[in-house]
């Protein structure tokens, strides 16, 4: 089956006062369509930089990226980013706010405002369409946010962090919620996180990235019954321990050479 994302040789350099840093090196990674792939590795192995190639917001020093097999030179409607902050308007209403990409693309239709309506419903925010972001609960606010990621009807989401400063028991939920969501869209995912469990619990895919300059260390391919199930379900599962234990171990060995490396959260 042809690929939907592809990252081919590619190499990133960013340039600055101090000179020139190989930020990732030699990335090459596949990803079919309806996967749900995280990046997992230590501060400043590329995570967000990956994220930023596929986005279009960064093009390779070297290498080539891309989607449907058509190289990404610049931000597209087919390719959605979700951040970890929500960044809703505080003027505008939710529906505003969730409609807002529709707009700006010119497609803020009456077709489209009742879609944006259907994905506020299925998230459980269709009695807050006219309320503002200010009466809303921070796991309300990342719900709109991914309402306005997918009201233009992005084939794939990039997700940065989306779930990192909410409480535990709303990340949980939201993990969910966001992973029936898209699985019922079938959307294409990639997940940058910090936490491995939620990496394990969400994942098809788990790439290991080290990091001096950024390079794929290893995949884990999760066990088919956890890939079916919802990640609070996954996390229950027989498997999951033991694929946490084997992600985890690969990042240790990947990460302590000598390279000073930040702590790494085991969560």
């Amino acid at each position: 089956m042809k690929p939907l994302l592809e990252l081919r040789g590619v190499i990133h350099v960013y340039v600055g006062d101090q000179g020139a840093n190989l930020a990732v090196e030699g990335l090459d990674l596949s990803i079919s369509r309806g996967q749900f792939i995280s990046l997992v590795g230590p501060s400043g192995c590329g995570k967000t930089t990956v994220l930023s190639l596929l986005a279009g917001l960064l093009l390779p020093a070297k290498g080539e990226v891309l989607i449907d097999g058509e190289t990404i030179r610049r931000p597209s409607a087919k390719i959605g980013y979700m951040l970890q902050q929500d960044y809703l308007f505080p003027w505008r209403s939710i529906l505003d706010n969730a409609t807002i990409g529709l707009e700006l693309s010119g497609r803020k239709t009456a077709e489209g405002i009742a879609y944006v309506r259907s994905l506020l419903h299925e998230l459980g925010l269709g009695e807050a369409e006219s309320r503002m972001p200010y009466e809303l609960s921070g796991g309300m606010r990342q719900r709109v946010a991914l309402a306005r990621t997918l009201a233009t009807e992005p084939e794939v989401l990039l997700l940065d962090e989306p779930f990192s400063s909410l409480d535990l028991q709303i990340k949980l939920q939201l993990e969910d919620l966001v992973w029936k969501t898209l699985r019922s869209l079938g959307k294409t995912a990639v997940l940058v996180t910090h936490d491995l469990a939620e990496a394990a619990a969400m994942s098809d895919t788990v790439i290991v990235l080290a990091r001096n300059p950024g390079r794929i260390l290893t995949r884990f391919d999760m066990p088919e019954e956890m890939r079916a199930a919802l990640p609070t379900e996954a996390r229950r599962h027989p498997s999951f321990q033991h694929m946490y234990d084997l992600i985890w171990e690969k990042l240790e060995s990947g990460h302590g050479k000598g390279e000073g490396a930040d702590e790494i959260d085991k969560a």
